[in-house]
């Protein structure tokens, strides 16, 4: 994943872009960049790798250097970025969020004469970010060349452009990710989570449709192509790396983690599965709102059995070295004994993915002493490695625990039945939950169904991307 945020103002705008881009750190792990342009200065670009250490401590001792009254920043999971590039166009600055499957045949159709090349990074491959402004730089104009980028892309694509002029907006073609203006005295800004400019003082004023591009300055913005009318907004944003504070298609993510909550408590009341525990919990961080919906509606005692210490290793900043990291995130568990000795419990999380640490969680909670262990998953079960956002975006879709289960009961012939074994009320789908139960040791497994998520989310179905369960595109 990764987020962005801009700011075109009557005054500097550094902190602006600082505080904007910092409020996205939750969103990605690798780089976090940042360019300011000045009318007297010109662009001004810094990258720092974030891996281990958080973006505002790598960036804090460069903002005596940044001055100006524009500018774009990002949080990367990828590649660095943003970008400067000089074409036919101009110089620009270049950042983006989203993930394109076809580089290598992009790159193979259309810079495979001679005149073209690309700066490998380590691994060999290209930047997507460099790929993507190569491909709008094909045509005259940068809203031509950004429409053609994306509809060549397969996968996603959202784009912010830093010129001399203003900032271009431009959200992905199917609207996979949420682009906000916010508005202020001084200017206007553009970011990914709404929450990150009303701490700075901006209000929101606008939301991009879906392929829209919009170009903003201090004083005004304006839609510079039209939205599309078809949408498939990620529904992980609200169960998942949302922000609690932020708002996408006018629905609040906290309030739909709690309503999700409840809707899954309200399901199993009416199956007759609400097991007898002593506490909901939730899996920190996401977890704990769906698990205080799931608490209200059952009527069971909410409570934290165990916290996560995060002033060391904060929740992205996490060891390269596997052994490491599950050391630390073992380390991080603390346990509130006189919750969890002699108790029975329900955790739920905000999803099952490959369930490595939800194991681990599980056999913490037993060391400790829990009589009963019960886990709730506040999405279905995860059948397709994401495509489009990199979100559970793995080697292989065998990596993910349900279909992983799958193969093992019934091989080849098992992938053939996916929509039937995430249905829990089929025979498959029963099968797939008491295996996961047994592999993994809990006492009881349940999953939020899919129409119960998009019944919390509330908004029309039919423009919520869901592949990531169903596989439809």
């Amino acid at each position: 994943m990764g987020g962005f945020f801009g700011v075109t103002s009557k005054q500097d705008c550094v902190l602006d872009v600082f505080f904007g881009v910092d409020y996205h750190s939750h969103l990605g792990t690798r780089r976090g960049g940042m360019i300011i342009y000045d009318t007297e200065q010109g662009f001004q670009r810094q990258i720092h790798n974030i891996e281990n250490t958080p973006f505002r401590t790598k960036f804090e001792k460069d903002l005596y250097d940044f001055h100006g009254c524009s500018g774009i920043g990002c949080i990367s999971d990828s590649d660095p970025q943003p970008l400067l590039v000089r074409s036919h166009l101009g110089l620009y600055a270049i950042t983006m969020v989203g993930i394109i499957n076809n580089a290598d045949e992009l790159i193979k159709q259309y810079f495979s004469d001679h005149g073209h090349q690309f700066m490998a990074m380590s691994s060999g491959k290209v930047n997507s970010t460099e790929l993507i402004a190569a491909l709008i730089n094909q045509k005259e104009d940068l809203v031509s060349g950004i429409r053609h980028a994306q509809e060549l892309i397969d996968g996603s694509a959202t784009i912010l452009i830093l010129t001399k002029d203003g900032i271009i907006a431009a959200r992905d073609k199917l609207g996979r990710l949420p682009v906000l203006i916010g508005r202020s005295d001084n200017g206007h800004c553009v970011s990914f989570e709404s929450f990150a400019y009303t701490k700075l003082g901006y209000e929101s004023v606008y939301e991009l449709g879906p392929q829209e591009i919009v170009f903003m300055d201090s004083d005004h913005y304006e839609t510079l192509a039209p939205a599309g009318k078809d949408m498939k907004i990620c529904a992980f944003l609200w169960s998942y790396y949302g922000y609690p504070n932020s708002n996408y298609e006018g629905v609040n993510v906290e309030i739909m983690r709690y309503r999700n909550g409840e809707i899954m408590a309200r399901d199993e009341m009416e199956a007759g599965t609400l097991p007898d525990v002593d506490y909901v919990a939730g899996v920190p961080d996401s977890g704990i709102p769906h698990a205080i919906g799931y608490s209200m509606q059952s009527g069971k005692t909410f409570a934290r059995p165990f916290v996560k210490y995060t002033p060391t290793w904060p929740r992205s900043f996490m060891p390269a070295n596997q052994d490491i990291r599950n050391q630390v995130a073992k380390m991080k568990q603390i346990p509130v004994q006189e919750l969890i000795e002699g108790k029975k419990l329900l955790f739920v999380d905000d999803s099952i993915v490959r369930g490595t640490q939800l194991r681990e969680t599980v056999e913490f909670l037993y060391d400790s002493h829990a009589t009963e262990v019960h886990i709730r998953s506040a999405c279905p079960p995860i059948m397709y490695s994401c495509k489009y956002l990199n979100f559970s975006s793995n080697g292989s879709d065998m990596d993910l625990i349900a279909r992983r289960t799958i193969q093992e009961l019934e091989g080849d012939e098992g992938q053939k039945h996916l929509e039937e074994y995430a249905n829990s009320s089929t025979e498959r789908g029963k099968c797939l939950l008491s295996s996961i139960c047994e592999k993994m040791g809990f006492d009881s497994l349940g999953y939020q169904s899919l129409d119960g998520l998009l019944e919390a989310i509330g908004i029309d179905r039919e423009k919520i991307c869901t592949y990531c369960w169903d596989g439809k595109k």
